[in-house]
């Protein structure tokens, strides 16, 4: 529960992103889902999956970006260019 804690504490900025992502992402999603199927039991249960999943993603993603913008910090945006050296 720490551990969670902790994240929570240290990410804060990228949880509150998510949260808000995630919310606009099921709205999107339902009215896509229902405007597609014509059901809206389908439309819930879609719109509820898939950005759940989106959600979890973008977390990741948002991570990762951060921790290569600390490593451009430190190395300089040379260490990233494309292509080879």
């Amino acid at each position: 529960m720490a551990h969670i804690r902790h994240i929570a504490r240290t990410h804060r900025r990228t949880l509150m992103k998510t949260g808000s992502y995630y919310l606009m992402h099921i709205v999107v999603a339902a009215v896509v889902a229902y405007v597609v199927t014509g059901n809206l039991w389908a439309a819930i249960t879609l719109s509820f999956l898939e950005p759940t999943v989106q959600a979890v993603a973008y977390f990741f993603h948002e991570r990762a970006w951060a921790r290569r913008d600390a490593q451009v910090a430190t190395t300089g945006p040379t260490a990233f260019a494309a292509g080879p050296a």
